[in-house]
């Protein structure tokens, strides 16, 4: 895709984690992969006063290119476009509902079968590392093993999708299945699907939102 319309659509994308309630004034950063690198949000700035000229472009080896300097989590951003070939887009917000679990150090088990569209049968806390460093990095990238989502422990939440679109849209269903887990929780521990019941939603997730052909015993148009 041209660098100009990825550097819209990430400034966009930014913009909505703001108004989707994701993230307030600086914090949470995103990203999108661009050529041999990766287009990332910059450091520190409102992105209510940033224009599209002012995405950094950073390097895999981390140089960058642009007049701001890039977040201080490149690295976690570089890693998991290095790691997963799949992820176009990479999203980090300190969402109010993922940040209370993260700041519990509690991962989400299986309460709701919705678990699944993050890849597995549960999501994951990684460890507590200061941000922007290697071992921040390190432990969401194992967090992450399997799965598209991940809380960071004292921190907040990290989601990648194929493109910045789908990477928003899993971050407001995060959000929002951290909240309804942050709730049930008020009310006392959950009922959790056993590991049958989540393999089978598991398997149903892998033709998610995608064309199927229509079953054998249907009719040939609609109704």
């Amino acid at each position: 895709m041209n660098e100009n319309v990825l550097r819209a659509g990430l400034l966009a994308t930014a913009r909505s984690m703001t108004s989707s309630g994701l993230n307030a004034g600086t914090a949470g950063n995103a990203s999108v992969r661009c050529n041999r690198g990766f287009l990332i949000t910059p450091s520190g700035l409102s992105y209510e006063d940033c224009s599209d000229d002012d995405m950094a472009l950073v390097a895999m080896d981390g140089s960058w290119q642009g007049p701001y300097a890039p977040s201080t989590e490149w690295r976690i951003h570089r890693d998991i476009l290095a790691a997963h070939p799949e992820a176009g887009a990479v999203l980090h917000a300190h969402s109010p509902f993922a940040t209370a679990l993260a700041c519990l150090r509690r991962g989400i088990p299986a309460f709701h079968y919705m678990i699944a569209r993050f890849g597995g049968d549960s999501i994951r806390c990684a460890p507590y590392a200061t941000f922007g460093t290697q071992a921040l990095s390190d432990g969401a990238l194992a967090a992450l093993e399997g799965r598209n989502a991940c809380l960071l422990a004292n921190h907040g939440m990290l989601v990648f999708g194929t493109d910045l679109r789908r990477s928003l849209a899993l971050a407001i269903e995060f959000e929002t299945l951290c909240e309804q887990y942050w709730r049930t929780c008020q009310l006392g521990q959950p009922t959790l699907l056993n590991d049958a019941e989540m393999a089978e939603v598991i398997a149903r997730f892998q033709t998610y939102g995608t064309p199927q052909a229509a079953p054998l015993d249907s009719p040939s148009t609609p109704d």
